[in-house]
């Protein structure tokens, strides 16, 4: 679907260019934004080689993992059906620290790998139930997966590395200024996904007891 979006997009411009005469400010543009992006690139991946550097060094030095145990309680909390010492709650809390630090790279990773093993653990509850070994039908993900997916997304950030390297790329006077504004709009979204998460497993409970 996105791609006929774009195909559709870049077919628009380009008639509406031809209809205007500006197919030559057109070509211009390209050609300039494909250099712009190359040199964003470069930029990003400087970046991005760093902050993914200093987390390996803090998975080595002991830091992720002292970090991954002060969030014990939060874990329990928001996923109070996952098993104590479940491998998906390391990965669950190694996919939040990246996020919070602002490194998405870092982070997907073991959001994949914290999926994997909330889908294992569904099989498990329900072949131990004896349901079908399939956590649910496919395509649908299980509770602790949504709320997962629903923090992920909403992902308190301390450092929003992205945005920064965008802004010193393109000359921003004070590229670190959006820090604060970050910080007060992920602290909001992030609680605003906790109070929905909740609210959501509530009514689920209701509504299994409800038909028992």
């Amino acid at each position: 679907m996105l791609n006929y979006l774009w195909g559709f997009m870049m077919l628009a411009g380009l008639f509406w260019a031809a209809v205007h005469g500006n197919l030559n400010q057109v070509t211009e543009g390209a050609l300039q934004s494909a250099g712009e992006a190359v040199t964003l690139s470069i930029t990003m991946l400087g970046i991005m080689s760093f902050w993914c550097g200093m987390m390996e060094v803090g998975r080595r030095a002991g830091l992720i993992e002292r970090l991954s145990q002060a969030l014990r309680p939060v874990m329990k909390f928001l996923f109070p059906h996952i098993p104590k010492g479940h491998q998906a709650l390391s990965y669950i809390s190694t996919n939040m620290i990246a996020n919070f630090l602002g490194l998405g790279w870092a982070a997907t990773p073991a959001g994949l790998r914290a999926m994997e093993e909330l889908e294992q653990l569904e099989c498990e509850r329900r072949k131990a139930s004896g349901l079908s070994i399939k956590p649910v039908p496919e395509g649908t993900a299980s509770n602790e997966m949504c709320t997962f997916l629903i923090l992920n997304i909403s992902s308190l950030q301390l450092i929003p590395v992205n945005v920064i390297a965008y802004r010193s790329q393109y000359g921003s006077a004070n590229p670190t200024a959006v820090v604060g504004p970050a910080i007060a709009a992920t602290a909001v979204s992030t609680a605003v996904a906790v109070i929905y998460c909740k609210w959501m497993e509530k009514n689920r409970k209701k509504t299994l007891q409800k038909q028992d």
